[in-house]
């Protein structure tokens, strides 16, 4: 069967209403699941993240679903950052964090879980034993080609 604009457009909208129904991040902003929400406003929600890196670490969704970074549109994107900051203030002015770590994983292998555009934002305390990712040094001639390769 070929599908023409029209049928075409259902489908899509069909195929985003399951992913929506899947979502376990989507069944929460619409209360088909229990969550501990901190903060909610018209575009975004950020409530507890069930697995937590430290006590109080949270995670940051728009409202609408957006697989990754790059399919949210720019507008979007700054609400959900908006939201990030005063879970971070929250987290500090409530919770006494000393600081707080910003997360986004952008697609599985990045370990991205859900596939819900989501914002970690994880409190700090002295001594809380987390660790920052291992970093390197660019070989001899490394930066020169992927500067060129990102300029392109």
């Amino acid at each position: 069967m070929k599908l023409d604009g029209s049928r075409l457009r259902i489908v899509l909208i069909l195929l985003n209403k399951f992913i929506v129904y899947m979502c376990v991040f989507c069944q929460i902003i619409n209360n088909e699941l229990p969550s501990y929400k901190i903060y909610e406003d018209e575009k975004t929600l950020a409530f507890l993240d069930i697995a937590p890196v430290n006590a109080g670490h949270a995670l940051v969704v728009p409202k609408a679903h957006y697989e990754n970074m790059e399919a949210i549109p720019e507008e979007e994107l700054a609400a959900v950052i908006k939201t990030v900051k005063k879970v971070g203030l929250m987290l500090k002015n409530k919770l006494g964090a000393a600081g707080y770590n910003l997360s986004e994983n952008n697609d599985p292998l990045a370990g991205q879980i859900v596939p819900h555009l989501h914002f970690h934002v994880i409190p700090r305390r002295e001594g809380d034993g987390l660790q920052l990712w291992p970093q390197r040094k660019y070989e001899a001639g490394e930066a020169e080609e992927v500067l060129k390769k990102l300029l392109s």
